[in-house]
């Protein structure tokens, strides 16, 4: 048998020969006797001790075991190596720990040697590595059994094929299973127990002792001691692994594969075997498994999702460039995880119908899929030798230091010691052949499933398959703008996995494997990734089913890309959507972006009503309504649908339908209490509802005016005057407004317009408001009456009267100088107390909405007893004073276009704002949103128009409440 000394050949240039002469002089020190071992085969080994400190300290540790080595037959000191490592299941823990360490460090110097030497190709060291891998589990788990048998916990079963532990078993996944471990690889386990077959002592929890058993096997393997470890160990490819212990039951095991179980958990599973414990089990258990990884019937949705496996690595152009210098051979564009993928995607499409493709190793996998006629000779040749390449040097990498790395160092001096171990004596031509290989592969990579939408970004790969989060992903996602990209990461895998109930279902997490990206990349173009993808998320983890929302954002990625930006930009329509998921049904409605029928909705809110049982029921019925058209309404400004104009309208229709439908109600919730009362009561809007130019977030100013039939009458039950009975109406129906119940807000409500403000009763009787108006009213208030108009009263005759009573008002004849002076006067005290919080305040910057206003209202009070024309509403007022003659037409003219600039950059900003921010603060994405409906082509040229628009009005305001 052929000793391993003449077997070993140098395998590179020699990177660091001083290393590698202090290695020399210190084997020659230490083992005198083996020198002329040493010395033969030196040639082979100074290579080796120039370039990897972490084998020269193996052979520097224990020199008569790299002699015994070097002069044994490696294949024979190999199986003996495995015959001593099985051993030391039967040793006592503290003994078994240091010698399956011991173990480790001659097998590691062994395959190193035998691999840089040339004497062992890749299949032999890669089969080395996972048959050692599998003694070492053996053996600990043997002993973490006796140490269980001593606690009394296990009654020690008789020796046989079921292992220490029968029905406790471990599965061997990716490398490991395929016989393809790395030089520094840990090792993937799965580890699953039959709860019912475990010989446990009376009175012990089957999964408690599982798990224990678990973490002692575990740290048998992977603690650091002084002698170092043997593997550290990875339990995370077991099912759901953030809410499942370490050890699983078997049948909880089986539904969880059966219901969620994902593709790239099929394409683990190629690979899987059996390893330790209990093996007959095991195998039954992967028997069962095979209709779950083996499908024979897969529709288009299952194939495309499989695809995905594939098309969520971003294949690079032809003319991009695909460095060595700190690539990841694994994991990095043109890796060996591609060509892995290559091959899995294909085995679980084809592998149903065609059990000669179901092979665990990759090449073999790969050669059958050519013979299948499935891959092009050339091809498989290049993706083969590829592969061999690829391996060998991930292999140089970790023998450098023992590190489980795949990445090529940055360092040229430490990539030199890569290129010496894999016989490049120039750092150059190493280079550039790593660089031929990736772009090779990834060309091959590129050509699977041509035809397929892609799952990656142009900013890179997103691949959240597996259990950890993938290194390329998360510089995609912080290139993206990302500020935690593994969280990012870790929510989407999350979803993945079924977390939540609308990827539950093996259509819903289809149907987001190819939404995932979309999601990303709008968040992304909106500017503000975080807040889109944060409130995204909020809202899609609270839907009840998500297959037909994914489906109808995968069929209009206009509308999707919508939602996103209403998630970035607007924290009040997006916490609607957080809050309830239901409300974006209606985006479900061909009709969703047309004017709402109010007609449609007010017959559709008495229907509800109608079924509502009491005062609160019949509050949550409206907030319903009013949740579901506030949110369309803002979807409109956000998409640009709405003019601020049809949007004010809008915001006020709802807000006169919710007071319309809860007056009855107020009212008969007062009766209820107090008793029917004769007389006649009217709710008065005022403010911008009352003009109908509200936007999101509006409170409504309100007034209630009522009439008793006789002033004497009193209710019915308790005798309630008129003033308290009203009174009690109009707490009702402020508490039917404002009050928050389990169905969200509506509305915060000011009646601080009444006549004497908070000073007089909450409800106002008819006869007071007409004497009030008629001798004490002050300027401000009859301003502020301007925008009046009556929106729900218990008779259409006394709402005619109600709102003669206000006209009445308007129409008397007043001073025109003093009218104009105290419109001045409450002006300048508006700004030295409530100046300007910044360019963007929109109400009280000089030439903004209060100017604007106030010169319509000063108008309007001038010429109203001359028979000018009223209208609550600010632009149809300075519309109709222009068009009769009662107003210069330039002022006016620059009144009307400040007026609608503003109020169409106020519908947007207050979606999106909570104050008077700085907008150039803001995200690019929303600051363009602005400036497009402000019309300007960007925030700069917005501002300038801005100014401009100002300016003018400032001055028309002045020029019209003239002195």
């Amino acid at each position: 048998m052929t000793r391993l000394i003449d077997r070993i050949a140098p395998c590179g240039p020699v990177h660091d020969p001083k290393a590698a002469e202090r290695a020399r002089t210190w084997l020659a020190a230490q083992a005198p006797e083996d020198q002329a071992v040493f010395e033969q085969a030196w040639p082979a080994l100074e290579p080796v001790f120039g370039a990897s400190s972490y084998l020269t300290s193996l052979a520097r540790r224990d020199p008569a075991r790299l002699a015994a080595l070097l002069q044994a037959n490696p294949e024979a000191r190999f199986e003996d190596l495995l015959a001593r490592t099985e051993a030391m299941g039967g040793a006592d823990p503290a003994v078994a720990k240091a010698g399956l360490r011991t173990l480790k460090a001659e097998a590691h110097l062994l395959i190193a040697l035998a691999d840089l030497g040339g004497a062992w190709d890749l299949d032999a060291v890669t089969g080395a590595l996972a048959r050692f891998a599998d003694a070492a589990l053996q053996a600990a788990l043997r002993v973490a059994a006796q140490e269980e048998t001593a606690a009394g916990r296990l009654i020690p079963p008789p020796h046989g094929e079921h292992g220490p532990v029968p029905g406790y078993f471990c599965i061997a996944m990716g490398k490991h299973g395929a016989y393809e471990l790395n030089y520094s690889s840990d090792i993937d386990i799965s580890v699953f127990y039959e709860p019912d077959d475990l010989p446990l002592a009376e009175g012990v929890e089957s999964q408690a002792f599982c798990v224990r058993l678990t973490h002692r096997l575990a740290d048998l393997m992977q603690d650091r001691t002084a002698d170092g470890y043997v593997f550290r160990v990875d339990l995370r490819l077991r099912p759901d692994p953030g809410s499942t212990p370490p050890a699983v039951p078997v049948p909880a095991a089986l539904d969880y594969y059966e219901s969620v179980g994902q593709n790239w958990e099929r394409a683990a599973f190629i690979k899987a075997r059996a390893c330790a414990g209990d093996l007959p089990r095991a195998q039954a258990f992967l028997t069962e498994l095979i209709p779950f990884v083996w499908r024979k019937n897969l529709d288009f949705a299952a194939i495309a999702d499989i695809h995905s496996i594939k098309r969520q690595i971003h294949v690079h152009k032809v003319d991009d460039r695909l460095t060595a210098k700190g690539m990841d051979l694994k994991l990095g564009r043109g890796g060996i995880r591609e060509i892995e993928f290559y091959v899995q995607t294909q085995q679980l499409i084809l592998g149903g119908r065609h059990p000669d493709l179901r092979n665990r190793r990759t090449l073999e996998a790969l050669e059958a899929l050519r013979a299948a006629g499935h891959v092009a000779d050339k091809a498989c040749a290049e993706l083969t030798t590829a592969y061999h390449e690829l391996r060998a040097v991930e292999h140089r990498i970790q023998m450098l230091a023992d590190e489980q790395t795949h990445r090529l160092p940055e360092s040229d001096n430490e990539r030199k010691r890569v290129a010496a171990l894999y016989g490049h004596r120039l750092l150059r031509s190493f280079d550039a052949q790593i660089e031929r290989t990736l772009k090779t592969v990834n060309g091959r990579y590129g050509e699977l499933f041509p035809d397929e939408e892609p799952l990656s970004s142009k900013f890179g790969s997103l691949i959240f398959t597996g259990v950890e989060d993938d290194p390329e992903t998360l510089s995609t996602l912080a290139r993206m703008g990302f500020s935690n990209p593994p969280r990012v990461s870790q929510t989407i895998r999350g979803w993945h996995h079924g977390h939540i109930a609308a990827t539950r279902t093996e259509r819903g997490r289809e149907l987001f494997t190819r939404l995932a990206p979309r999601l990303l990349d709008a968040a992304q173009a909106t500017g503000s990734a975080d807040a889109a993808f944060n409130r995204f998320a909020d809202f899609f983890s609270r839907l009840s089913t998500g297959v037909q929302l994914q489906s109808l954002f995968l069929a209009q990625p206009a509308l999707f890309e919508l939602v996103v930006q209403v998630m970035a930009y607007a924290p009040r329509l997006a916490s609607t959507l957080a809050r309830r998921p239901a409300a974006i049904d209606a985006m479900l409605d061909g009709g969703f972006f047309h004017a709402i029928d109010m007609a449609q909705e007010r017959a559709a809110l008495a229907r509800s009503l109608e079924e509502a049982d009491g005062f609160e029921a019949a509050m949550d019925v409206v907030r319903r309504a009013h949740r579901e058209q506030t949110f369309r309404v803002g979807v409109q400004v956000m998409s640009g649908s709405a003019s601020a104009e049809t949007a004010g309208a809008a915001f006020a229709d709802l807000a006169d339908l919710c007071i319309q439908a809860l007056g009855p109600v107020a009212l008969a919730e007062a009766q209820r209490l107090g008793g029917a009362f004769p007389g006649q009561v009217a709710v008065v809007a005022l403010g911008k509802c009352g003009s109908r130019e509200m936007s999101a977030g509006s409170d409504l100013d309100l007034m209630t005016l009522y009439r008793a039939d006789d002033p004497a009458a009193v209710s019915a039950a308790k005798g309630w005057g008129a003033e308290l009975f009203y009174g009690r109406f109009t707490q009702r129906l402020i508490a039917a407004l404002s009050t928050p119940t389990g169905e969200g807000e509506l509305y915060e409500v000011d009646m601080q317009l009444r006549p004497s403000g908070t000073k007089g009763p909450v409800a106002v009787s008819y006869a007071a408001f007409e004497d009030y108006y008629e001798r004490e009213a002050e300027t401000w208030e009859l301003m502020a009456l301007t925008r009046a108009r009556v929106v729900w009263s218990t008779s259409e005759g006394f709402a005619q009267d109600a709102a003669r009573a206000i006209e009445t008002a308007l129409r008397r004849r007043r001073d025109r100088a003093r009218t104009a002076a105290d419109v001045r006067e409450m002006r300048e005290l508006m700004e030295r107390e409530r100046p300007p919080k910044g360019l963007w305040d929109l109400k009280l910057s000089p030439g903004g909405l209060v100017d604007i206003e106030f010169a319509a209202q000063f108008l309007q009070l001038a010429h109203a007893a001359d028979g000018g024309p009223l209208s609550c509403n600010t632009a149809e007022a300075l519309a109709r004073l222009e068009a009769v003659g009662l107003a210069p037409e330039k002022p006016i003219a620059a009144l009307r276009a400040a007026w609608r600039l503003e109020q169409d950059l106020t519908q947007l900003m207050k979606l999106a704002l909570t104050g008077a921010e700085d907008i150039a603060q803001e995200p690019k994405g929303f600051r363009l949103l602005l400036a497009k409906a402000g019309g300007a082509r960007d925030l700069k040229a917005l501002r300038a128009k801005l100014e401009r628009a100002r300016t003018a009005a400032r001055a028309a305001y002045e020029a019209v409440v003239d002195r």
